[in-house]
């Protein structure tokens, strides 16, 4: 029985005539949610963005080598890469919010246990934290899947960009809660990097309790539209389009096809570019100050203009910006390695960020788009794995690539990982947003 309710609920897909669309208002409650789940996105933020700033030196600290400073980096995402999909079975079989209280568990608990590692002077207990934590931040990536879920097609975009924007909220949280432990640790006879992520766990506790508030589960909505948004109509979608949950049966229809390939390159590309922008810069005589603010400005292309493109990627469609997603992308991963002058580096981190947000947004979409409430969580797991394993070969390639044939070569990378999803993109048809012709 629970077998046949799942598989109706994914052979009818929301549509509604371009009137109706225009005339329909976004429930009161499915605003409440979007604002818990996206202040639950800041907080879980703040955690997931103390690592690149912290890890390799504690790990240095705790192991007394820099030939592992990257290691806390590289688990961090593995983990993330093993819990995509398996978080994305659990939130399809058990709702949305069971996937989200796993990742806040696991988030909790491993960055109390890093915090335990630097108390304790203890590099294996600080890999096991990284670990767990890892896990949970994979986990918790089902939070704009939620979004995507309570919103219809044609706000779909729309609603990930409010959740997104929690992220940039959460960027901006990280240094201040550094900042605090570093001026409030020594009183304690504590680390800093202990109080650190100790103070993880308190902001983690409201997240949990935001995500509770949010009533129905959006799954729950999703396979519901038409209830909650009156003028909605269902219609089935091209055979080709259903999906059984495993990677063969999303990547058979074009657009899901398009939506991760275009993912994986403009993610593998993001990471690289941040990987590489230190090095660039450094090549150039600055120094860390201004390396920072280089990143900052980085991590403002990434989440501060999500909500705007989001709107736009329901206005225009999902195409039109994949497609502008993927020039700014290849543009700025050719001044990042190419450019001499700070601010123009600076600038192509940014554009790097902003091409990576026009299709962190749109992806998501079309794979909502395109898959029913119970095969969803699976889907967008399936395109995180695919993320995780680009952003960690990548930048590991970027390396060597620079050694035999300079920073050149980068721009060189750049553009041809964009090469293919340009391609395809340019095949996709979308006959109006989020609607799309086999």
């Amino acid at each position: 029985m629970q077998g046949t309710t799942r598989s109706t609920a994914s052979a009818i897909t929301p549509v509604e005539a371009p009137a109706v669309a225009r005339s329909l208002s976004i429930p009161g409650f499915i605003k409440r949610n979007t604002c818990y789940l996206a202040a639950a996105q800041a907080c879980v933020g703040i955690g997931n963005q103390m690592m690149p700033t912290l890890g390799a030196l504690m790990v240095v600290h705790l192991t007394g080598t820099e030939a592992l400073a990257g290691a806390a980096t590289a688990i961090l995402g593995g983990c993330r890469l093993l819990s995509a999909y398996p978080t994305g079975y659990v939130t399809d079989t058990y709702g949305r919010k069971a996937g989200l209280y796993l990742g806040l568990l696991l988030c909790f608990l491993g960055s109390f246990v890093i915090g335990l590692a630097m108390a304790e002077r203890s590099a294996a207990t600080f890999f096991l934290g990284v670990v767990v934590f890892g896990l949970g931040v994979g986990a918790v990536q089902q939070l704009r899947l939620a979004a995507a879920d309570m919103y219809p097609p044609h706000r779909r975009a729309e609603g990930l960009g409010y959740v997104l924007t929690g992220s940039l909220l959460g960027a901006m949280g990280g240094p201040v809660v550094i900042s605090v432990a570093q001026n409030t640790a020594p009183g304690l006879g504590l680390d800093p990097a202990t109080l650190a992520w100790w103070l993880v766990p308190p902001l983690l506790v409201p997240s949990a309790a935001l995500v509770f508030l949010i009533r129905p589960d959006p799954k729950e909505i999703a396979a519901h539209l038409e209830r909650y948004y009156p003028g909605l109509t269902r219609r089935a979608p091209p055979p080709a389009a259903q999906a059984s949950g495993s990677l063969v049966s999303f990547l058979h229809y074009y657009p899901r096809l398009v939506a991760f390939v275009t993912s994986t390159a403009v993610y593998g590309n993001m990471t690289t570019m941040m990987a590489m922008n230190a090095i660039a810069l450094s090549h150039h005589g600055h120094g860390l100050p201004a390396i920072s603010l280089s990143v900052a400005i980085h991590i403002i292309g990434m989440f501060g203009l999500s909500l705007p493109l989001g709107r736009l990627a329901d206005r225009v469609g999902r195409r039109a910006v994949m497609l502008l997603g993927i020039v700014l992308a290849a543009i700025g991963g050719c001044l990042v390695p190419l450019a001499a002058e700070y601010w123009a580096v600076t600038l192509g981190t940014f554009l790097v960020g902003l091409g990576w947000s026009c299709i962190n947004v749109t992806a998501v979409a079309v794979i909502a788009d395109t898959t029913g409430p119970a095969e969803r969580g699976r889907a967008v797991g399936t395109n995180d794995t695919l993320n995780g394993i680009a952003s960690i070969s990548l930048p590991l390639l970027a390396g060597p690539l620079i050694a035999v044939a300079g920073l050149g070569a980068l721009a060189v990378l750049s553009v041809s990982l964009m090469l293919v999803p340009l391609v395809l993109l340019l095949r996709l048809r979308e006959t109006s947003p989020g609607r799309y012709a086999h």
